[in-house]
Formats: structure tokens, sequence, C-alpha cells
């Protein structure tokens, strides 16, 4: 049996929505042919995917395997259409993904120079698409901050570097050399609680069970910023993220009692290209202060 890749982008928005009516908008079609759909992809695996009642959808256990397989499938398919259309083209790029604070350029320059007549770009990632920018092949290898979901990835470990508390600058802490994360249990955190679980395990915020009033969702490190100025929370950043965006009013302390964050160079492990293993090579080799030449 062929599997039908659109099929599969349906079954998807319907699992991360757990609803038909707003998975049927985010894919700009009719529910009923949303459900046509979806009935039909059951047919054919024999499998019902969905427990579905007139208050909610939930996935089987069919469905949380055919979700978990599924989006590794259709970032694969995602990833060689675009290095097909890139071939297409008649010339060879090759991208690099970092996070913000990470500096790259010494391992681009060297590539670029190894290889006169490639073209390596650049592309910012974000703790949210760090990893899926590889897997849909919008990059070669990427620069990733631990913990991340390595399933189909390949990794190789790079540095560590320590975490410190952005707070505001007329914060009570801000003035302090370091701190504990016990004095923080009170703050608000302005990150997803399991991104920082050192916090999460002690916040009485999450211990009350109150509801918390918060900004509505952030994902760039400019936002997170934006809102620690504004007194609303504080962030726990990797140092270089935070040096990189230093501002006049917000500040960094270190946090003594916290492990450091783990930075990782990462790739799609069913790869087989020799510039991946190249620039990995390269980005390991200037990391440790060998000369790489040209």
């Amino acid at each position: 049996m062929d599997v039908d890749l659109r099929k599969l982008r349906y079954f998807v928005a319907v699992a991360e929505h757990l609803h038909f009516g707003r998975a049927a908008a985010h894919l700009h079609i009719a529910q009923p042919v949303l459900s046509r759909q979806i009935r039909a992809l059951e047919v054919e695996l024999k499998s019902q995917l969905f427990d579905r009642t007139k208050r909610s959808t939930e996935l089987t256990r069919a469905g949380e395997q055919l979700l978990a397989d599924a989006r590794p499938l259709l970032a694969s398919a995602t990833a060689l259409q675009h290095r097909v259309r890139q071939a297409g083209r008649g010339s060879e790029t090759f991208t690099v993904g970092f996070m913000p604070g990470l500096i790259v350029t010494p391992a681009v320059r060297v590539l670029a120079a190894r290889h006169p007549g490639l073209t390596v770009d650049v592309f910012r990632t974000s703790w949210t698409d760090q990893t899926e920018v590889v897997l849909d092949g919008r990059v070669d290898v990427s620069y990733v901050r631990l913990p991340v979901d390595q399933q189909g990835l390949g990794i190789r470990p790079l540095l560590v570097e320590p975490r410190v508390a952005v707070l505001p600058l007329d914060h009570p802490l801000a003035a302090k050399d370091g701190i504990s994360i016990s004095d923080l249990a009170a703050e608000h955190l302005l990150q997803p609680p399991d991104a920082v679980p050192e916090w999460r395990d002690i916040a009485v915020e999450l211990r009350s069970g109150r509801p918390v009033e918060a900004p509505s969702v952030t994902y760039t490190v400019e936002e997170k910023l934006e809102h620690v100025a504004a007194g609303r929370g504080l962030s726990v950043l990797p140092l270089s993220t935070a040096t990189f965006y230093t501002r006049p009013d917000i500040t960094s302390v270190p946090i003594d009692d916290i492990g450091p964050n783990q930075v990782c160079l990462a790739w799609d492990k069913t790869r087989e290209s020799p510039l991946i293993h190249e620039y990995v090579e390269i980005a390991t080799a200037l990391l440790e202060g060998k000369d790489c030449g040209d």
C-alpha cells in the first residue's frame, strides 16, 4: 500500500488541533472534505485513528503511533522537494542554522574557502524550530541547544555554557553577583516550565494551582526580553544569548546551582553528505583551537 502524503498532512493537522473544524480552517479546506480524507486513511490503514465524540477528539493508540511516524516522514518529503528544486536551479548551496548568541562565521568561512563553487548560507533558528529546519531540509546542519528530540538526527556535542537569569534593571536580585535557583521560586518564568526544570520543580505559581496572569505566548528572545524589561517576568538564558542581547534596561545574573546549556551540531542522519561531515569536523576543530586551513 502506498501512503498518500496529503492524507498524512491532513491527519497530522487534526492530531495537533484535536478538532476537525480548527484543523480544516488551518488547512483551508471544508470540514466534510477533511473528515472524508481521514476516514479514507483509516480504511487504507485498517485502523481507527481518532476517538471522536460530540465533545472531544482524541488519538487512539494507532493514531499516536501514526503521528510519531508521520512527522519525520513528512519532514523527509519536504526536505527531498527542497533539495531537488535546489539542484534543478543548477547551484550548490550549503546552509547552516544557528541559534541567537552563537557565532558560526569562522566555520562557514573555512568551508566556503575550501569549496569556491559552493554558496554557504546561514539561517537563524529559534528554540521552537531548531530541529524542524534540519529535518525538513531548510538547513544542512544546525547549531542546537539541548534538550531537543533527537529522533532522526545525528548529534555532535560542541560546547557547554552557563545559564543566567535575565531580570529588569530595578529587580531586587539585579545587583547580585550570583543567585541560586531557589531565589527565583516566587518569580514568573517567561518560558515553558519544562525549558527550565530546576525552576519548574520549585515554582510557587505552579504549586499553588492558581491561574497565572502572563503575557501572550512568546517565541523569540526579543519578545521575551521586552516582557522582562516591562517587569512581567524573567527569562533563563544561556550566557552567550544574554550577552548578545545586551540592553540598558535589563541585566543578567549567573545562577550558581543549575547545570550549563549544551550546544551541539545536528543534521539529518539519513543523509550521506560529505559536506555535512566536513562542516562538523571544521566546527569541532575550530573550537579545539586547531588550524583548519583553507
